[in-house]
């Protein structure tokens, strides 16, 4: 038997929000705390009280919203709370049909083709689904279709696990300033926000998952995914979140033209040592970068060793290449006890992290680099390092730089001074 559907009281705050009289409205916060689950309630209820009217559910990744929303959240809410609802779902062009005629279409805007084909369209509601991730150009050019006559106001959703302070999320639902110019909004009222966290959605998330999980995460990542706050850029980093935000992936593309795993070995093995950073990363015919894994971890020589090889494998990858400052053909050694066959290249600094990292950050800024899901710790320490300021070893980030600057010197594309 399905439960009874009950609104916790946050999600009586949002719908609240979602039905009040601003236009457009951002649910922002921590983890699992219900903001996508509550948006789509609300997307269907105006659908289903709106005969005819349109409406669209847009990320930046079509297969992300195909997984997340068509596959996941949507059968879910039906089976919820609207237990008697039938739907036609047409796979082909993405969208679903209700008894009243009313239409819902899913779509990724990383497609030029895809996007124009949907936008060719007009909308009564625009949800933008972990817009983190969407750029403002992307949302603008979106916005131009919420444009359809029906008895209902058009408004524009808007979800997120909020980044850094500089994405136009921030700026133009906080701050209420054009993310473009900087000038405040002529009309705020006209904007309104809500944060949403795990604590306000507890009744409907896995026992123990705050604690055991959210609570468990370093203090950064607990803002963001269990407190749900903005986070401040740190001054000096090479990396922001935003940046990694936009381009991660679920998935990498088929044509990868070389794998190399990075790593940055410590020096001892003891509980108070440094992790030994490992990192698999891959390049692309068209020249995209993509981060495949993070393997680090703390252990001895041979632990950290089978980790190494068993990224190596995994990945089907073309080349080890280690960092020898600290350990030097002893790392080598470590390798062939478990790989002898093992393509591994030593590596030596001849610069400093910042400089060697320069390059790697750049490619970010270019929108080449794509994460291929989320890394907590190594994303933390590209997001936060900056020199004589660094609680730690940066063994993660190392790895990382590694790894892409092997990729980019065979590269004939880029034209880097190399470490």
């Amino acid at each position: 038997m399905t439960a009874v559907f009950r609104k916790t009281p946050d999600q009586l705050k949002a719908l609240r929000l979602l039905g009040g009289s601003a236009k457009n409205i951002l649910l922002y916060g921590g983890s699992r705390s219900g903001k996508t689950f509550i948006t789509i309630y609300a997307l269907l209820y105006r659908a289903l009280h709106a005969p005819g009217s349109r409406h669209a559910v847009l990320r930046f990744r079509a297969n992300a919203v195909r997984q997340s929303v068509v596959n996941d959240t949507l059968p879910q809410v039906c089976r919820r709370c609207f237990p008697q609802l039938s739907y036609q779902f047409n796979k082909q062009d993405m969208f679903i049909k209700l008894p009243n005629s009313s239409e819902i279409w899913f779509c990724g805007l990383d497609s030029n083709e895809r996007a124009e084909k949907i936008l060719g369209r007009e909308f009564a509601t625009l949800y933008f689904n972990e817009c983190s991730e969407i750029d403002y150009d992307s949302v603008l050019l979106a916005q131009t279709r919420l444009a359809q006559r029906t008895k209902l106001r058009n408004r524009a959703f808007f979800d997120c696990n909020p980044a850094g302070k500089s994405h136009w999320s921030y700026q133009l639902f906080v701050r209420k300033t054009d993310p473009v110019s900087g000038v405040r909004l002529p009309r705020p009222e006209l904007y309104s926000c809500m944060m949403m966290n795990p604590a306000g959605n507890r009744a409907n998330l896995p026992p123990g998952y705050i604690e055991d999980t959210l609570a468990t995460l370093s203090y950064r990542q607990r803002e963001r995914f269990l407190e749900g706050r903005f986070l401040d850029d740190v001054d000096g980093a090479l990396w922001h979140m935003t940046m990694i935000d936009a381009l991660r992936l679920d998935a990498p593309p088929p044509d990868l033209e070389q794998v190399i795993i990075g790593v940055d070995p410590a020096v001892t093995a003891a509980p108070g040592s440094d992790s030994t950073g490992i990192v698999a990363a891959a390049r692309s015919e068209n020249g995209h970068y993509y981060i495949l894994a993070d393997r680090s971890l703390k252990g001895s020589p041979l632990q950290w060793a089978n980790a190494v090889c068993a990224a190596y494998d995994d990945f089907a990858a073309d080349k080890v290449v280690g960092e020898a400052n600290n350990g030097g053909d002893l790392i080598e050694m470590a390798l062939r006890s478990v790989n002898r066959q093992l393509n591994y290249k030593k590596v030596t600094a001849t610069r400093g992290k910042y400089l060697r990292a320069e390059p790697i950050a750049a490619l970010y800024e270019q929108k080449k680099v794509h994460h291929v899901g989320h890394f907590t710790t190594l994303e933390e320490q590209l997001t936060t390092y900056v020199p004589g300021k660094f609680d730690g070893s940066p063994d993660r980030l190392d790895a990382l730089v590694w790894a892409m600057t092997e990729l980019m010197k065979q590269d004939s594309s880029q034209r880097f001074i190399y470490a």
